[in-house]
């Protein structure tokens, strides 16, 4: 995982601002709050009010604008350059993502397996935790973006593999085995033998249907246990002053995320 030194890349704030208006007898937005994210800092950065001299994009903290007014600029963090890697149609979303390493406990020195990488926002976000990250998967256009967003997330402790999980899995020792695939039960014989005792399943899935076949399988295997499936909401809230309220627009279903843990060899 790349130190956060290493990072060239710069997250530029832009506060909102507002101005009393004596004619309307209210306060109105003068300026719209914004945020910008700048990789080339060699060259002076255009917003959408005025431009940041490329001597300001240097700084940390307050920076000012060719007009004199105030912005804010940092180097990013991983979440800020994560924000920015190229997704897939149905990329499971940062809600799901912090969820399974929550309960999980993934941590520096643990190994996973990932399968049905897809874009690679799962094994990336793991591998800036992890040891290591081994991911599936059997689509040629997949492993292309996956590995795109590996190098510009600059992680050295992924490797990327077409291979097809249904069929095995080639690695042993491991912590955690995550699955993004459309029958996650055939999977079931093989994680025995890769899996640590003690170590997690966890299948992601956007029916029930798919929850209810990987969950009856995984009941007649007496070395498993199923631990739960969950379903995680999020909802986000406007708070401006006394008003509070939920937001408009919302994120709904995502997927069942359903935990299983190795209770033997």
């Amino acid at each position: 995982m790349p130190e956060e030194s290493e990072r060239t890349r710069k997250i530029l704030i832009q506060k909102i601002r507002k101005a009393f208006v004596k004619e309307l007898d209210k306060e109105v937005t003068t300026v719209k709050a914004r945020q910008y994210f700048i990789e080339d800092l060699n060259k002076d950065f255009q917003t959408a009010y005025a431009i940041i001299p490329k001597a300001e994009l240097q700084k940390e903290g307050e920076v000012i604008n060719v007009q004199g007014k105030p912005y804010f600029i940092f180097s990013t963090k991983f979440i800020d350059d994560f924000k920015r890697i190229r997704r897939l149609p149905q990329t499971i979303p940062l809600k799901d993502i912090g969820y399974i390493i929550s309960q999980t406990g993934i941590n520096k020195n643990s190994r996973v397996l990932d399968a049905g990488v897809g874009s690679g926002a799962l094994t990336c976000f793991i591998a800036h935790l992890c040891k290591e990250v081994i991911a599936y998967d059997i689509r040629d256009d997949h492993i292309g973006i996956a590995k795109e967003n590996v190098a510009f997330l600059k992680l050295s402790n992924v490797i990327i593999k077409k291979k097809n999980i249904y069929e095995g899995i080639d690695e042993t020792n491991l912590d955690l085995i995550t699955l993004d695939v459309p029958e996650p039960w055939l999977v079931i014989k093989h994680v025995l033998n890769a899996l640590k005792v003690g170590g997690f399943l966890v299948s992601y899935s956007p029916t029930i249907p798919q929850v209810q076949d990987f969950v009856n399988k995984v009941l007649e295997e007496e070395k498993f246990l199923h631990v739960k499936t969950v379903e995680v909401i999020e909802r986000d809230w406007e708070v401006s002053e006394r008003k509070v309220r939920p937001k408009s627009v919302q994120t709904g279903h995502s997927g069942f995320l359903t935990f299983v843990r190795k209770l033997a060899r």
